[in-house]
């Protein structure tokens, strides 16, 4: 969901989605693109220039999970102190 959020706003290069995507490995997030990719969510597009440029984008089904991500964030946020009060007494 991270990396589906990063690319909202357009094409993003990796560099930029690494900065985006809090914690997130290297290895990791080229797992996930791939794997994005592979389901036909995200689109890499690679430009023949000298240092080589590759950028990601949602694809128009990619972009089709914007407003279930929008829902799901607003119930986190809505929720957060439930959340965390049950991980707390879990944890205990």
């Amino acid at each position: 969901m991270p990396v589906i959020r990063a690319l909202y706003d357009g094409p993003v290069r990796f560099t930029g989605l690494m900065k985006a995507v809090d914690g997130i490995s290297h290895r990791m997030l080229t797992q996930t693109l791939r794997s994005l990719q592979r389901d036909g969510l995200v689109l890499r597009t690679s430009y023949p220039e000298s240092p080589p440029r590759v950028e990601y984008e949602l694809t128009p089904l990619g972009d089709t999970l914007r407003e279930p991500l929008r829902a799901f964030i607003l119930w986190t946020q809505q929720h957060q102190d439930e959340i965390e009060r049950s991980r707390v007494a879990f944890d205990h």
